[in-house]
């Protein structure tokens, strides 16, 4: 990866300022000069101001008049940026190091979409490289049939941290906007697939999550999750998906940093 190689990230507020202003000053201490600007979304109104007093990065800061789902915020992020590539940060991460270092410089450039590899609070790695959902995979996992974890043969990286190139995520029209809450990591991973980039996954860039599991505890948060599988199950993205993952056989690694699918006319 060239050094000269710049960043913009992006992290929206649900009322968590508090967090988002630890999460920047992790930034201010352990991100390096490829960051270049971070934008923050405050998706509500918020009580406790945003602090990022000696970032040696530009912070911009946009304010919703009404609160919009994960990807309206991130699309209308990237309208600010103007770099190689462009992260969505949650703003409940920890870094204890310059994990978006490390993942830029893991990037190559048939990759459209690189995550690193996420770990709980307690050091057990987060299930955040997951096989595209089926609905008996859904089921299994709420009747804990089937164990959270970090599958090898990945089709999706959750989205609490992604490193999207931005020549791919403009050519895809960024997160379809239709899914609200989740699924919008899913459908693009999926999208990027068929449009011919990689998903890199890089175990070697290490952050903290502190995950917040809303749809288990919160009926409207369940609706929504519902209500985007529904609408992924559905979609011909989600069919053509499955049809050529079957044709192709299981994801292949391409090395100990990051495994990926074949492009949809079968190259490597």
């Amino acid at each position: 990866m060239n050094s000269d190689v710049q960043l913009t990230a992006s992290v929206v507020s649900h009322g968590q300022m508090r967090l988002v202003n630890t999460l920047i000053a992790d930034l201010i201490r352990h991100a390096g000069p490829p960051l270049k600007r971070l934008v923050v979304t405050l998706n509500v109104p918020q009580a406790e101001a945003l602090r990022a007093d000696g970032a040696p990065f530009e912070v911009i800061t946009l304010r919703n008049d009404r609160a919009l789902g994960f990807g309206a915020n991130h699309n209308r992020a990237f309208r600010h940026c103007n770099t190689d590539w462009f992260a969505v940060l949650n703003p409940d991460l920890r870094l204890s190091d310059d994990a978006l270092g490390l993942l830029l410089a893991a990037c190559e450039p048939q990759d459209g979409l690189v995550a690193p590899l996420i770990l709980n609070v307690d050091g057990t790695a987060a299930d955040a490289a997951r096989r595209v959902p089926t609905p008996m995979q859904v089921i299994a996992r709420r009747l804990g049939r089937q164990r959270p974890g970090t599958d090898p043969d990945f089709d999706w990286l959750a989205g609490m941290c992604l490193l999207l190139n931005s020549e791919a995520f403009r050519s895809l029209g960024g997160f379809d906007e239709r899914y609200f809450m989740y699924c919008e990591d899913t459908d693009l991973c999926l999208r990027m697939q068929l449009a011919g980039w990689r998903l890199r996954h890089v175990t070697g860039a290490r952050l903290v999550h502190d995950a917040r599991r809303d749809s288990h505890r919160s009926l409207r948060h369940l609706g929504w999750h519902l209500a985007s599988l529904i609408r992924l199950w559905r979609s011909p993205v989600f069919r053509t998906y499955m049809r050529r993952r079957n044709q192709l056989g299981p994801l292949r690694r391409t090395g100990l940093s990051g495994e990926g699918l074949p492009s949809p006319d079968g190259r490597p």
